[in-house]
């Protein structure tokens, strides 16, 4: 009896963790493509899941942190997607190697065309090439907006609490990590161009590149509290099994 109900038990914490891993990987995140280090400049993507069953998302409003901007910011083309780069005038203008910089993006906006919204189901993926990252912050914080073709817009906006509690519509964190050095003991520069890439220059002349569609690590968690889930129903189906033959 006791083992039937350990197998019992293992079964409803194996749906229970697959239920919870869900929707942990259901937000618009932000992640970097390798490590996005203080001071330096990274290839970043932000990843659009379709959280509804009858619309298809149409449209994604990025907006970037004003208490540190960025100098430099390139979308790479995503197809059948229009991109729109939104700039603002700093109050305080960067110095970027020697150079003033007075304006930096606020806003980007990528727009589906009739038939490249993201259907239900389905996630897109839309990079870009950023820099000079801060120095003097552990994140970066964007708000975005998610717009369906049911024009009901979903807001991440929330900022996590000290708690640490997440809240129902978390903005995109983008998590910095401390600046490498190289074997001068400066700063890692810009990424160089590569085949199939699109690059473009900032301000001070480095020149900075948005790399291919690649798989967030913002799943991670999901796939192994998954697994984790899949071994402790697999678990309790086999003493469930065990118990039965001791009975008989």
């Amino acid at each position: 009896m006791n083992v039937s109900r350990i197998a019992v038990a293992g079964g409803i914490a194996a749906t229970t963790v697959l239920l919870l891993a869900g929707p942990a990987s259901a937000h618009v995140g932000v992640q970097p493509v390798g490590a996005a280090a203080k001071g330096g400049y990274a290839t970043i993507n932000f990843k659009v899941p379709n959280e509804r069953d009858n619309a298809s998302t149409v449209k994604l409003e990025v907006n970037f942190p004003t208490d540190h901007p960025l100098s430099s910011v390139s979308p790479q083309a995503v197809p059948g997607w229009k991109i729109d780069v939104t700039k603002a005038t700093l109050a305080k203008p960067l110095d970027v190697h020697g150079k003033k910089v007075t304006e930096a993006v606020s806003k980007v906006t990528w727009t589906a065309d009739a038939s490249s919204a993201i259907k239900p189901g389905y996630f897109q993926q839309f990079p870009l090439s950023v820099g000079q990252l801060p120095d003097d912050t552990d994140q970066l914080v964007f708000k975005a907006l998610q717009t369906y073709s049911n024009k009901e817009v979903v807001r991440w906006i929330e900022e996590t609490p000290a708690s640490g509690e997440e809240p129902e519509n978390p903005a995109p964190v983008l998590t910095l990590t401390d600046a490498a050095a190289d074997a001068h003991g400066t700063a890692a520069s810009a990424p160089a161009s590569t085949d199939g890439k699109s690059t473009d220059s900032d301000a001070s002349g480095h020149t900075t590149e948005a790399a291919s569609d690649s798989g967030s690590a913002s799943d991670s968690t999901a796939r192994v509290l998954g697994v984790v889930g899949i071994v402790i129903g697999v678990a309790g189906v086999a003493f469930g099994v065990l118990a039965r033959r001791r009975t008989v």
